[in-house]
C-alpha cells in the first residue's frame, strides 16, 4: 500500500512537471496575438479564480496556521512581496520568449534550483554544499554552450530567462519565509493577484489592450491560467503529501525536459548538437545539485 501511494505520488508529480513544461508552449504561442503583459495578467487572474474554491472550502474570514488566528490583513504584507518577486520573475521569462525558445527557456528557468542555494548563502542562512558547488559549473558550462554564441554574445532572449531564473529563486526564498506565518492556499491567492494587478497596470501603458487578440489567444491563456496554475498546484500539494521534498524537487526538474518536447513536437523547435549538450549540462547540474546530500 505504501509503494502505492509512492507510485501515485510520483506520477502526480511528473504530471505537474508535464503541465508546467508544455505551459512554455501555451506561454510563447500567446505571443504571437498579444503582449507579454497583458497575457501574464490575464494568465493570473484565471490563476487566481480557480483557486477560490480550494480557499473558501475553508473559513472565509479568518485562518489558522500553527494554532493561532490568521486575518486577512496578514496576507497583505507576504502577498506584496510574493507578488512582486513573480510578477518580476514571470515578466522576464514571458518578455524572454518573444526572443527564444520554449524550450530553451525551460532549460533556463530551471535554473533556480542552482540558483537558491547561492542566495542562501549570500543571505547567510544556510551552508553551500559541494553538490551545489558541482551543479553551479555544470549549469554555467550548459549554460554558456545553449545560450553564448560565437561572437561571445549572449542571445537577448536567453539573457531575460536568466533574469527570470534569478527572480523566482529570490521568490522561492520568500515563499519560503512568510508560508510558516499565512497558510499557502490564501498565500497563493495574494501574490497571483498582486501579480495580475502589476500586470495589467504595466500592460495599459505599454501595450494595446483589445480583445480581439484575448479571444485569438483563448486558449493559450486558459491553459496558462487554469493548467499551470490553478491544476498543477493542486497535483504538486497533492503529491508532495507522500514524497520527500529533495525527491519531489528532483521529478519536478523534469519540466525543462517536457518543456524541449513541447516545444519541439508543437512547434517545431530544433535545438543544435551544442544546444543538445549545454541541456543535457544544465539538467545534470539542477539533479546533482538536488540529489548531492541524499
Amino acid at each position: 500500500m505504501n509503494r502505492f501511494s509512492t507510485l501515485t505520488s510520483d506520477a502526480l508529480l511528473v504530471l505537474t512537471a508535464a503541465i508546467w513544461g508544455f505551459a512554455f508552449v501555451a506561454q510563447r504561442m500567446g505571443m504571437d496575438h498579444i503582449g507579454p503583459f497583458y497575457f501574464n495578467g490575464i494568465r493570473f487572474v484565471l490563476g487566481g479564480l480557480s483557486l477560490l474554491p480550494f480557499v473558501f472550502m475553508g473559513q472565509i474570514k479568518t485562518f489558522r496556521k500553527k494554532g493561532r488566528v490568521v486575518q486577512p490583513k496578514d496576507l497583505v504584507w507576504p502577498g506584496l512581496v510574493c507578488g512582486g518577486f513573480l510578477f518580476a520573475g514571470s515578466s522576464f521569462q514571458q518578455v524572454g520568449l518573444v526572443y527564444t525558445t520554449a524550450g530553451k527557456a525551460g532549460f533556463i528557468t530551471g535554473l533556480y534550483v542552482v540558483l537558491v542555494p547561492f542566495f542562501n548563502l549570500f543571505l547567510r542562512q544556510d551552508r553551500t554544499s559541494a553538490g551545489s558547488w558541482i551543479g553551479a559549473f555544470l549549469a554555467v558550462a550548459g549554460m554558456f554552450l545553449l545560450s553564448v554564441t560565437g561572437q561571445m554574445r549572449m542571445a537577448w532572449g536567453d539573457f531575460l530567462v536568466l533574469l527570470c531564473a534569478a527572480c523566482f529563486a529570490g521568490h522561492l526564498l520568500v515563499v519560503g519565509r512568510y508560508s510558516g506565518q499565512v497558510p499557502a492556499l490564501p498565500l497563493c491567492l495574494a501574490q497571483y493577484l498582486v501579480c495580475a494587478l502589476l500586470s495589467l497596470l504595466t500592460a495599459g501603458i505599454f501595450e494595446p489592450i483589445e480583445m480581439a487578440g484575448v479571444r485569438a489567444a483563448a486558449i493559450p491563456l486558459l491553459y496558462g491560467g487554469i493548467m499551470s496554475v490553478g491544476v498543477a498546484y493542486s497535483l504538486q500539494v497533492v503529491g508532495q503529501q507522500k514524497s520527500p521534498t529533495s525527491h519531489a524537487a528532483v521529478i519536478l526538474s523534469l519540466e525543462s525536459v517536457f518543456a524541449a518536447v513541447g516545444g519541439w513536437l508543437i512547434l517545431g523547435e530544433v535545438l543544435t548538437g551544442r544546444g543538445k549538450i549545454g541541456c543535457g549540462l544544465i539538467l545534470a547540474g539542477m539533479l546533482i545539485s538536488q540529489l548531492y546530500r541524499r
